[in-house]
C-alpha cells in the first residue's frame, strides 16, 4: 500500500475497533458507586416495575439503539457472515454518535433463519429505544421489516430500504428543480429492484410522483403484470405490487428499455462500471438526471454519464459530486424519534426527512454538482431530528411530544454532548 495512504488493517488493529462504552455519570467515592449500583440503584429497578413508562426516564434507553445484521449483504462485499460484517456496523456505530449523539451497539447475529433473527431482536427490544437493520439479504429484509415493525412499539428501520430512500427522493426533489422539471410529472427509470429502489419507489410514490410514469427493471427485465416470476412469490416479493402499479405502457425488455425517454435514472443494482451503456443515458429526456448508487464503483462513471449527455449526476461515493448516501439521514432521523420516543418510523417520516434534507442543500444554494448537503454540515441533523420529530407527533405516534423549539433544544443537547 502506499505510504501516503492510512492503512485500514493496521489503524483497524491498533485502536482494536472504532468504539468504546464509557460512563457518563460522576465515579469520584465509594459513596458514588452506592449510588450508581448497589444498594441505590434498587430504588430505580422498582419504580420502573412499579411503572414500565419509566425506564425511559431512569436509564439510557431512550438513547440507545442496535445495529442489527446477518452479514448477508454487505456493502459491495456480499455475504461475508456476521463476523466479518462487524466493522461496518462498528463504522455505523460511530457515524450515529458523532453525527446523531445516539448510543448505537453492534450486534451481528448467526441468525441466518429470518424467524430466528426476528425472534433474538424480539427478545432484545426491552434494551433499546429502536433497532437498526442493516446488510440483511432480500428478499427476507423485507419480510424481517414488516414483521418487526408490526411487533414492536419501538421504531424499526431498514437503513439500506429506508435510509437510501430518504436520501433518494431529497436528491431527485433538487435535481428536478434545478432542471424545471416537477415530480408528479417526471418519467423515472429504476435498474436493480432490492432493498434500496424497492423503498425508493415508495417514497417518491408518497411524495407525488406518478406510479404509471415509472418503470422499473431488474435482472430478468422490467417489471409488469406479466412477470409470471413474481406472481409466484407475491407474498414474500413487494416488486410485484410494482409490477401492478407502475410501468404503464407495459414497456417489455431489459434496462435499455426501461432508461428511454426517461427524466430520472435512479441505478442501484451491481457494481460496475458498464453496468448501464453510455448509449442508454443518451437516449434518456433533456437534462437527464442520473444516480448511479452500487457500491464500491457504479454502474456508469460520472464523466461517460455527462458525456452522454446527463446534467445532474449523483453516486454512492465521496470522492464524486452529489454522493447519495444514508449517512446523511439517518443519524438526524434516529435523533427525531427517540427525542420524541416514536413508536415507529413511517413513510410520511421520512417523506418529512427527505423534505427538509433538500432544503438544507438549497438554503446552501442549489447547483448541478451540489443537490444534497455534504456529511460535515452540522445543522443537516439537528433539522432532520426536528421534522421527523414534529412528523410523528403529526401521526400521534410520540410518547414525548414537543414543541419545534423544545426538540430543536433536546436535539442540540444530545449533539453536544457527542
Amino acid at each position: 500500500m502506499n505510504q501516503e495512504q492510512p492503512d485500514p488493517i493496521a489503524l483497524h488493529a491498533r485502536y482494536r475497533g472504532k468504539i468504546q462504552i464509557a460512563p457518563k455519570v460522576p465515579l469520584a467515592s465509594a459513596a458514588d458507586w452506592a449510588i450508581w449500583y448497589t444498594p441505590g440503584v434498587a430504588e430505580p429497578c422498582r419504580a420502573i416495575h412499579a411503572d414500565p413508562a419509566q425506564v425511559w426516564a431512569l436509564t439510557n434507553r431512550g438513547n440507545t439503539i442496535a445495529i442489527v445484521s446477518d452479514g448477508t449483504r454487505v456493502l459491495g462485499l456480499g455475504d461475508i457472515g456476521p463476523e466479518a460484517a462487524l466493522p461496518v456496523m462498528e463504522g455505523k456505530a460511530l457515524i450515529f454518535k458523532l453525527l446523531g449523539g445516539v448510543d448505537a451497539i453492534p450486534l451481528v447475529l448467526d441468525a441466518r433463519d429470518p424467524d430466528a433473527l426476528i425472534a433474538t431482536v424480539q427478545a432484545l427490544a426491552p434494551s433499546f429505544g429502536g433497532i437498526n437493520l442493516e446488510d440483511i439479504a432480500q428478499p427476507k429484509c423485507f419480510t424481517i421489516l414488516e414483521r418487526l415493525r408490526a411487533a414492536l412499539e419501538i421504531p424499526v428501520w431498514h437503513d439500506d430500504q429506508q435510509g437510501t430512500a430518504t436520501v433518494v427522493l431529497a436528491a431527485v426533489l433538487n435535481a428536478l428543480a434545478l432542471v424545471g422539471k416537477a415530480l408528479p410529472h417526471a418519467k423515472i427509470a429504476m435498474v436493480g429492484m432490492g432493498a434500496a429502489n424497492v423503498a425508493s419507489y415508495r417514497l417518491l410514490v408518497a411524495a407525488g410522483a406518478d406510479p404509471a410514469a415509472i418503470v422499473a427493471c431488474d435482472e430478468h427485465g422490467t417489471l409488469h403484470p406479466g412477470r409470471e416470476d413474481l406472481r409466484a412469490i407475491a407474498e414474500s416479493a413487494p416488486q410485484w405490487q410494482l409490477c401492478l402499479e407502475s410501468n404503464a405502457e407495459r414497456l417489455v425488455g431489459g434496462a435499455e428499455a426501461a432508461i428511454r425517454g426517461s427524466d430520472v435514472l435512479l441505478a442501484f443494482s451491481r457494481p460496475g462500471p458498464g453496468v448501464i451503456a453510455p448509449a442508454w443515458v443518451a437516449q434518456m429526456a433533456r437534462d437527464a438526471i442520473v444516480i448511479a448508487g452500487a457500491n464500491p464503483v457504479p454502474e456508469i462513471w460520472p464523466a461517460d454519464a455527462h458525456a452522454a449527455g446527463a446534467r445532474i449526476v449523483g453516486t454512492g461515493r465521496s470522492d464524486f459530486p452529489n454522493q447519495v448516501n444514508n449517512a446523511l439521514a439517518f443519524p438526524g432521523i434516529f435523533r427525531g424519534v427517540l427525542d420524541v420516543q416514536a413508536r415507529t418510523i413511517t413513510d410520511a417520516m421520512a417523506v418529512a426527512a427527505a423534505r427538509e434534507l433538500a432544503q438544507c442543500a438549497e438554503i446552501r444554494g442549489l447547483r448541478e454538482e451540489h443537490i444534497l448537503p455534504a456529511l460535515d454540515e452540522p445543522a443537516v441533523p439537528l433539522r432532520l431530528a426536528v421534522a421527523v420529530g414534529l412528523a410523528a407527533q403529526a401521526e400521534g405516534l410520540a410518547r414525548r411530544p414537543g414543541t419545534a423549539e423544545e426538540l430543536r433544544a433536546r436535539a442540540a443537547q444530545s449533539l453536544a454532548r457527542s
